[in-house]
This record gives C-alpha cells, structure tokens and sequence, in this order.
C-alpha cells in the first residue's frame, strides 16, 4: 500500500484546471475536424456526383492516418523538444488551415490529399495535452485529467454528428469545414497566450507548483540525471512499451469504427435520416464521454485511497477492453435500438480503458523529457490501426455485401487481444528503471 497523496493545500490555486479544460476544447475542436470528412462525405458525394466504392471511401477516410501516424514518432519528439506551449499552437494552426481549405477538393484524390494534410497537422496534439497534463497534475490526479483530455476525442465525434450535419442543412457542406477551421486558428492563439508549464504561469501561486511539484507532476526538478539521458531510441528497448504498443493499436482498432464507419452505419444499415443522425448518433458517444470521466474519478480516488496504481490501470485497461468487444452483438440486432445500447457498451468500455492507457506516459516515462515520446510511440502504434481499420471495414463490407457482421467480429477479437497484451505484456505502472550496460536491464517492467 502506498501513503495517501497530500491534498491540496488551502488557498492554492488552481490553475492547473484551466490549463485542463483549455486542453479540452484544443482536443475537441481536434476530433470535430477530423470527423468532419466522415460525416460530410454522403453529402459530398452526392454533391459532386462521386462515383466511389466502400473501399475507396475507406481509402480517404484512412488517408489522414497515413500521414497522422507516419509524422507521430516526430511529433512526441518535437513535443518535448520545445514544450507543450509551441506544439500544441503549431498543431492547431496547421491543422485549421487545411480544414478551411477541404472544400477546394473536386475528386477522390484531392480529398485524399486533403485528408492527408490534415493528419500531419494533427500529429502534435495528443502528445502535447499529455505532456501538459502530466507537468500540470500530482500522480493521483492524473487519471482524472487524462479521462478529461481524452473525451474531447468523443464529445467531438458526438458533436461533428448535430454540428456538421447542421451547418450542412443551413448552407452547405462547405460551410461546415470553413467555420470549424476559423475556430481552430482562434483556439491556437488562445492556446499560445494562456499555456505556461507551472513554474512560469503568472496565474499559479507558490501553494499549488509545490502541490504538484511534490506529489508525481512530471518535472524536470523531479528527474534523476541517468533518467533524463536515456535515448529516445532506447526506449522501444522496453518491454512495456511495446506492449502499450500493441494494446493501444488493438484498441483503436475498434475505436475507429465511431470516428470513420459509425455515421455511414447509421444511414446505411439502419435507414436513419439526417435528423436521426444528430440525435440518436450521437447516445454512444455520450455514454463514452460519461464513461471515461466516471472512471477517471473512481481511479483518481482509489490511488488517494492507497490503492496500488498498477492494479488501478490495469482493471479499467482490461475491463475496457473486454467490455469493447460487445460491438459483435450490435450487427445481428433487429431493432436499431438494441444496436445503439451494444455500440454504448462497447464505446464506453473503450473509453474507460483509455484513461488508463493515456495516464500510462506520465507514469512511466523514465524522465519529465519522455512523456510526450512515449505517448507519441503508442499513438503511433495506436494509429497502424486507423490506416488499417477502416479500408477493412470497408472491404468486408465489400466482400460481404453491406452485412456489418465480419467486420464487428473481427473488432471484438482484436479487443480480447488488446486486454491480454495489458494484462500480460504491460508491466508495472511507475517509472521505467534506467538501463546499465547490461542488455537485460532493458526492460523487465
């Protein structure tokens, strides 16, 4: 057992919430951008007489995780390089202007283009928002504000649903990439004004940088010299990371489901209308959203409580994994009703498990310099699955005839195997050990 974390003190303030829920917006204007092509493309299809198969539409739909995932290594390096501040502002401007710019597209490949800019432009900000939180957020708060930052994925695929498809209805599709794009260059510059780690923040007092300084923030006062000086390289040494590596990968497997087919699931296998398609889309991701923050709190508490924090992470990563394979029982479902509570489980199930998966980073990052890397790496791996997911799905789709199916089983056995690899491969939730001259020290964690 370990010793229960102070509280904070009275009269600390409490910046540290702020930067949090900055990062919230920065990471929901993030996914409404990147759901935005999803939920538009029937509309653009239909508008430039776009001839394409389910395949093809995969293709364009997976081409932002071409050059999202090819450009993530570099981007947790480029994180902790010069700082979640610069980042995340760089991330967000570039990723607004080629969301203002999709609408010049005419044609598959210009909409793959485009959607290939838009995930180089993406890359940084997952690995920035980490590195912030674990800086601005003690050990036994961090489950909390990765839950938090990592819901703006889901409350902004639930809002592309009632936003894009609004925008669509009151002037065009058009319109739906311009607004959100101008929205984003807003957010970058507020981003770049307000964000400072919390030894520079004007608005953080000496009683809250001592909270988070003494109770696990990841700080460079709170690094060992050997641990600061492991390689980025090395770190694929350990064993642990390549497990975060592969669970990850198996749970965005199934997770890319709701950002790319779940719109045209809906319209096409369950005959919803527009309309439906803002309202009843959008209870998965709600109850994802619902999900994840209830487990942040419970996992939050359980620590402060003396909870051992491997066994904390690694309940809710499995738990959340098994959970994600109720997706199978969604396709053979007779009323869309059933589906949609099946598609809940499994969208909050994988919700929950990903509070622990994004606490992992700032858990064991050798150093303060590593927790963007290593969030980087696994979103890397993580993101294998978004070049591949959605052109199987689509080609299943293809094989199969429109039936969902194969592609909803083949998703509930990769989540079986994502929570063996968090049960099994993943070692302990703490500071990986800095490896010596010996090969075997590289990892037994």
């Amino acid at each position: 057992m370990t010793a229960t974390p102070l509280k904070a003190p009275p009269g600390a303030s409490r910046t540290r919430y702020l930067i949090l829920g900055l990062a919230f917006v920065g990471l929901s204007l993030n996914y409404l951008d990147r759901a935005n092509l999803s939920v538009a493309l029937p509309f653009i299809q239909d508008d430039l007489h776009l001839e394409l198969s389910n395949a093809e539409k995969g293709l364009i739909l997976g081409a932002f995780f071409w050059a999202y995932d090819g450009a993530m290594l570099a981007a947790g390096w480029f994180a902790d390089k010069v700082g979640s501040r610069k980042a995340f502002t760089f991330a967000a401007l570039w990723w607004s202007i080629v969301t203002a710019l999709t609408p010049l597209a005419r044609g598959f490949w210009s909409l793959f283009a485009f959607r290939f800019a838009l995930g180089a432009g993406e890359a940084p900000a997952y690995p920035s928002a980490t590195k912030a939180a674990s800086r601005w957020f003690p050990a036994h708060e961090r489950a909390f504000a990765s839950a938090v930052i990592d819901s703006g994925s889901r409350v902004g695929t639930v809002l592309s649903l009632p936003v894009v498809t609004g925008l669509i209805a009151l002037v065009s599709w058009h319109f739906s990439f311009v607004v959100l794009g101008v929205l984003g260059i807003m957010l970058a510059a507020v981003w770049y004004w307000y964000y400072r780690d919390p030894g520079e923040h004007r608005h953080a007092n000496a009683a809250e940088r001592e909270y988070i300084a003494s109770n696990g923030a990841r700080l460079e006062e709170n690094d060992s010299e050997a641990a600061a000086q492991v390689r980025w390289r090395d770190l694929f040494r350990y064993r642990t990371i390549r497990g975060m590596m592969l669970g990850f990968f198996c749970l965005n497997f199934v997770i890319y489901f709701f950002l790319t087919w779940f719109p045209s699931y809906l319209k096409d296998a369950r005959g919803l209308d527009l309309a439906q398609l803002g309202t009843l889309g959008t209870l998965p991701g709600i109850t994802a959203i619902a999900g994840g923050w209830i487990a942040g709190i419970v996992a939050d508490r359980r620590i402060r409580a003396g909870a051992d924090v491997t066994r904390v992470r690694k309940t809710v990563m499995v738990g959340g994994l098994l959970g994600g394979a109720a997706i199978v029982f969604a396709a053979p479902a007779k009323s869309v009703y059933v589906a949609l509570l099946f598609l809940a489980i499994s969208y909050a199930s994988l919700a929950i498990a990903a509070t622990g998966i994004w606490s992992l980073p700032g858990d064991v990052a050798p150093s303060s310099r590593h927790v963007a890397s290593i969030g980087g790496i696994q979103n890397f791996a993580s993101n294998i699955a978004g070049i591949i997911s959605p052109y199987v799905f689509g080609l299943l789709l293809d094989i199969y005839h429109g039936s969902y199916l194969p592609a909803f089983a083949l998703a509930g056995v990769v989540a079986v195997i994502g929570a063996l690899t968090y049960a099994f491969v993943v070692g302990k939730a703490e500071p990986l050990p800095v490896p010596d001259s010996s090969p075997v020290s590289h990892q037994r964690s």
